[in-house]
């Protein structure tokens, strides 16, 4: 028997997952702590959160390993991807396989110890995670099919918190998916020049020279959606003006992006972490001013 030389590798396992560079982690996990916390109205199940979180890690980077085995011929050609373990060849494409099927398999575990309908919800996140990293050379929409796949841990949270998805749970999933595809349209701006030269699709290319508008209005879009579902909540004041607060984060990216430079691009995409974050901050807040069933 063979035995896999992770010791030597473990470096550009690493790499490959981005456990280095943690911000898809991060713009993942805010959805879904918005998520448990609203399906929970207050501090959801401790358990819950641990398998939530640690899911979030394992699957992100499980993504940005079947991403990296789907892109493998085209990231040593982009100077930002091209010191990626694939590209260089510090690790093989079987060995992306591997590592992607062995977190998948731990994420799946975890669902494990939740309850029958979560981990029903689990196999459409696999498919999700698994195709979207193909579907930009078939369509100009990927980052929808990235909106789809990380944010399909909101009706999971909710599955698992309340064993059911509630109308409430899909708005959120809605406005997940719609911040997603905004933020991701920032990255591809980045990407832009390059995806026309190689032939992929992305709506930064859909989209024109009309994508940051676009972008801003798929993001105070997310903040209305978010509105309604504080007010199915029964949220007070606090979450709303988190909400408001927010609207400066689109105003940055906005202004900073508007030379197309893609290390501004990049820069705003990055701040959606923060934006994510507050909201997320604005509902624990509010819960603990203003608990479930308090007038």
């Amino acid at each position: 028997m063979i035995a896999y030389p992770i010791r030597e590798k473990l470096p550009h396992i690493i790499a490959l997952t981005r456990l280095n560079s943690p911000i898809g982690i991060y713009l993942l996990l805010w959805p879904m702590l918005w998520a448990l916390w609203f399906a929970a109205e207050g501090i959801p199940d401790l358990s819950n959160l641990i398998i939530f979180v640690l899911g979030t890690i394992l699957t992100r980077s499980a993504g940005c390993a079947i991403n990296d085995y789907a892109d493998r011929d085209l990231d040593a050609h982009v100077e930002r991807t091209k010191a990626r373990p694939l590209a260089t060849g510090a690790l093989s494409p079987t060995d992306a396989l591997i590592i992607t099927a062995v977190l998948m398999l731990l994420a799946f575990c975890l669902v494990l110890f939740t309850n029958q309908l979560t981990i029903m919800m689990s196999f459409v996140a696999l498919v999700l995670a698994v195709i979207y990293p193909f579907t930009k050379r078939i369509t100009y929409w990927p980052q929808a099919f990235l909106g789809l796949a990380f944010a399909f841990a909101v009706p999971m949270a909710f599955a698992a918190q309340i064993n059911s998805v509630p109308s409430i749970a899909w708005l959120i999933f809605i406005a997940a998916v719609i911040l997603a595809i905004a933020y991701d349209t920032l990255y591809a701006v980045a990407d832009r020049e390059f995806d026309i030269k190689m032939g992929m699709k992305s709506t930064a290319i859909l989209f024109g020279d009309k994508e940051l508008i676009i972008v801003a209005f798929l993001q105070l879009l997310v903040l209305t959606i978010l509105f309604v579902v504080g007010v199915m909540a029964e949220r007070g004041l606090t979450y709303n003006l988190t909400l408001l607060a927010s609207i400066l984060f689109i105003v940055y990216q906005n202004r900073i992006t508007q030379t197309r430079d893609p290390e501004q691009c990049i820069k705003a995409f990055l701040n959606n972490h923060y934006l994510g974050m507050t909201i997320f901050a604005g509902i624990v807040l509010d819960y603990f001013i203003k608990p479930s069933g308090v007038a």
